[in-house]
Order: structure tokens, then sequence, then C-alpha cells
């Protein structure tokens, strides 16, 4: 399985927030997006779960053409999304928002993959029958991100996920991607903390108004004292 988009273009009104950006994700394998705020970051997400209109040259999935595809569709054919702000459903408990995930019908499959998630983030088994809207910050992205892999998605999309949380949650979400990855799916996380994405990521993409500027291995852009100055603040 592999991920391409090509020549993406997204427009609110008379604004281009995305002018013609291409990229390619693999099984397994974490990409980051960085820039600015305003770079373009979420408007890709949004575009590729086709929540925002767009128009792109390709979009496709282990071969299949997506172009025409509507949200729905899209994540039937593997594509989930984390969104920016968590968007956790606060009345519900922590286990109804993990399973609103899940898009089949086999109960079994679902406590398993539930399992799974609960294994991967502890504190949701603890707090599993509290309503989701009790939950910490941090809590609150752990639900959402175990929400989007219930799924079962071959594109996992993360935007802003670390964004306002402490530290050690940062440190344990970034364990969870990797994990995550290793499974096989493929992620593209959209980060303003370029240290995070550069650090947990493959490769990265440098945004800068609506535009890639710089493709290179993670690796590569952590140790660029452009990208440094740029989004690391050194």
């Amino acid at each position: 399985m592999s991920f391409s988009i090509e020549g993406l273009q997204v427009r609110y009104g008379a604004v281009t927030a995305v002018h013609d950006v291409s990229l390619r994700i693999a099984p397994g394998e974490v990409v980051a997006l960085i820039g600015a705020n305003g770079a373009g970051k979420s408007s890709i997400l949004k575009a590729v779960m086709a929540l925002t209109p767009h128009t792109a040259r390709k979009v496709a999935i282990d071969g299949r053409a997506l172009e025409r595809a509507d949200t729905r569709e899209r994540l039937l054919a593997g594509i989930s999304l984390s969104p920016e702000g968590r968007h956790v459903f606060p009345q519900l408990t922590v286990r109804e928002n993990i399973d609103l995930g899940y898009l089949g019908k086999d109960g079994g499959e679902r406590a398993s993959r539930r399992e799974a998630m609960y294994q991967r983030f502890p504190r949701l088994r603890e707090r599993e029958a509290q309503a989701a809207g009790s939950l910490s910050g941090g809590e609150q992205q752990m639900l959402a991100i175990a929400r989007a892999v219930m799924a079962g998605p071959r594109l996992l999309m993360l935007d802003e996920p670390t964004l306002g949380l402490a530290p050690i949650v940062v440190r344990e979400l970034a364990a969870a991607i990797r994990h995550f990855a290793h499974g096989g799916i493929a992620v593209l996380l959209a980060e303003q903390n370029a240290e995070m994405a550069l650090s947990t990521a493959d490769r990265g993409y440098v945004l800068q108004g609506g535009r890639v500027v710089t493709e290179a291995p993670a690796q590569a852009l952590r140790a660029s004292e452009e990208v440094r100055a740029a989004f690391m603040g050194m």
C-alpha cells in the first residue's frame, strides 16, 4: 500500500491556501508536515479527507483512484483523520467514543480493536466509563487518536496532536505514533512542534505559504540550521 496525492490545490474564495502540493507516504512510514500557523497543513489534511473543496490531479491509495471520492468513500478506502481540537463527544463515555470509530458490524473485532487501544493508552481503560468531557486535554487527545485508529486505517492523519500538551504527554503520543507505524499504518503528521514531528517522523515536508519548499529525511531537516532557526527557535 502507498498513498499519493499530486497537484493538490485548496482555495477559500479568492485565497489559495494550498498551491500544487504533492505528497507520497509508504506503509509504516511517518511523514511530517511542518510549517508556521497558516502554512496550509490543516488544509491539506482536510482536503485529503474530502472535508474541504479541493482539486488534485491524483489522489490514490494502494492504486485506487480517489479523486472523485467523498469523505465516506475515502474513510472506507482506509483514510482516517484525528482533527485539530480533538472533537470528542463530551457527553458520551470513553468507551462509546472509541467504539464510534469502528466501521464494521463484527462485535468481536470491535472488542479486539478496543482492547488494543486500551493496551496502547492504559489511561483510557481506567476511564472507560467516564464522560469524555471530564478527561484532561492529553487524555482527550489519546481518545481522539484511538477513535481514528479503530477504523483500521491504512493512512492515519493527525492534525496538531500535541498542541498545548505537557512534555510527558507529548512523548507518550510520539511513542504511540511510532507504534502504529510499526504495525504498518502510514502516518501523516501535521505539527507546529517541529522538534517533536521530526524526532518522530521518517521524512518531512516543509510548508510555507501553502507550498512545499523542502522535502527531506527527517534527520536532515532536524539538522538543518535554516529549519532549526525557523521552527525550533535555535
